[in-house]
């Protein structure tokens, strides 16, 4: 721990500028960051909600600096534009900060930072927002590309698709809800123009810790009641049976009640549902093959009660540590944690009762809570991503035992990475076929003609997640 600071917008400015200059991604700079400062709660909570509102809504906060500034954003000394970011990230999204705290405090960041003489420059460019604000959103949608609550129903058909929107009007979708063309592309291409504002709404919400209650050591109601009274807010999740979601109060994680004992894991509903899918039962042979950093594992093994043999594969021997430690934690001893880099699984081969691929995918289901994914992931790296879970699949297929189990998982909501990789797979492979999720989700739409298990978040506000259970015959 480093020194007392309780300059909150300083440690968030630090904190960008540790993402620029690194790369970093926001919940590693975070931590790094926070680590060097003593914040009470509150003001940690501050920063958490700048720093990511910040990069979840950057190109929208580029285009306002691109229409308020003398210069634009991609010409302004970097420090001056995180400035400016962080302003017009308060007066814009924060209801609860006063206007005239977001000016001063954001002048001030100037001052402390050395840009002293610019001050009158983030005074009078965040002024300016307020001012153009009176007079309606400097971002405002077209009246045809407006969410649906927003206007007329006949102005906007239920079906409007990609088929209808030029490229101008994507941008513009672009720009106001601050994510790149080509998300917006793939995710029209899979739904109506009105359930694509409830999904890009939906990632721009600040994400929601959701935990998994290890039932080997505790019950989902004495997690509720500790959590609840050391001052967390907590729901029952519908979806899974061991999940509870904290909507306020968290602090750190490590701190709360059953933390340490091994009475709970971090994750989400949506990744408890794949292993629920998976159905795992005492005393098999189960393989996760990409499973770091195990939860998924470690659930696998507390639905088998413990009983059994989890072998929990990963090509990184670094990352599979944590595989260890949250099974050490967790009180878990089915595990066997295996390094595969370069190494044959031929061992197992028609040996498995049940194999889980959780393949490493774009993650374009999880953006609320990375949102640095939005702005680093692109259509070429996904293209590599694709063959690597085309192999992956094939490769999980060959450990597989007659009448075995195979589930493939993502955390995306991209078809290619979804339903074009099992339609590949179960065209080429006659062996396999797919079997009807179970347990089903509540008012599952989405799925009805195929038998998949595909999850939008705005729909079930949980992750974005697609899944697929095999059978082989």
């Amino acid at each position: 721990m480093g020194s007392k600071h309780t300059n909150s917008r300083q440690v968030a400015f630090l904190t960008l500028l540790e993402i620029d200059k690194h790369q970093t991604y926001t919940d590693v700079a975070l931590e790094r960051i926070l680590n060097k400062f003593f914040l009470d709660t509150r003001d940690r909570s501050l920063v958490n909600q700048l720093v990511y509102g910040v990069i979840r809504h950057q190109r929208s906060l580029d285009a306002l600096i691109d229409v308020l500034g003398k210069k634009k954003a991609h010409q302004q000394p970097p420090q001056l534009r995180r400035i400016f970011h962080l302003g017009l990230y308060q007066l814009r999204y924060l209801n609860q900060i006063p206007a005239s705290a977001a000016v001063n405090t954001s002048v001030d960041l100037a001052v402390l930072n050395g840009l002293g003489k610019l001050k009158g420059v983030v005074n009078g460019v965040l002024r300016n927002y307020l001012r153009q604000a009176e007079q309606g959103d400097i971002l405002a949608l077209a009246s045809n590309l407006e969410p649906e609550d927003h206007q007329n129903p006949e102005s906007l058909s239920p079906t409007s698709s990609l088929a209808n929107l030029s490229p101008a009007e994507i941008n513009q979708l672009g720009i106001f809800y601050s994510f790149p063309d080509w998300i917006i592309v793939n995710w029209l291409e899979q739904l109506p123009l009105s359930e694509v504002h409830k999904l890009l709404n939906w990632f721009n919400q600040p994400g929601k810790i959701e935990i998994r209650i290890n039932p080997l050591q505790t019950s989902v109601e004495q997690v509720a009641l500790a959590l609840e009274g050391a001052g967390a807010k907590i729901t029952k999740l519908n979806q899974v049976p061991q999940g509870l979601r904290i909507e306020s109060g968290a602090g750190n994680i490590r701190s709360l009640p059953g933390y340490q004992e091994g009475w709970w894991m971090v994750q989400d509903s949506s990744a408890q549902l794949v292993s629920h899918l998976l159905d795992p039962q005492p005393g098999e042979m189960i393989i996760d093959l990409c499973a770091a950093p195990g939860g998924k594992s470690t659930h696998i093994a507390e639905l088998m009660g413990d009983q059994g043999t989890v072998w929990a594969c990963d090509r990184s021997a670094t990352r599979l540590k944590k595989v260890a430690e949250n099974a050490h934690r967790l009180n878990l001893n089915s595990i066997q944690a295996l390094a595969t880099e370069g190494l044959s699984l031929e061992r197992f081969h028609n040996q498995a009762d049940r194999v889980l691929v959780d393949a490493p995918c774009s993650g374009l289901g999880t953006l609320h809570k990375r949102p640095d994914i939005r702005w680093r992931q692109n259509p070429q790296k996904i293209a590599e991503l694709i063959t690597l879970q085309k192999n992956l699949l094939n490769q999980a297929a060959t450990l597989v035992k007659p009448q075995g189990i195979l589930v493939y998982a993502t955390c995306t909501l991209n078809m290619q990475e979804n339903e074009a990789i099992i339609q590949s797979f179960l065209a080429s492979n006659q062996e396999w076929q797919i079997v009807e999720p179970s347990p089903k989700i509540e008012n599952d739409h989405n799925n009805l003609d195929h038998k998949w298990l595909k999850i939008y978040p705005h729909q079930y506000n949980m992750d974005g997640f697609f899944m697929a259970k095999l059978v082989r015959n």
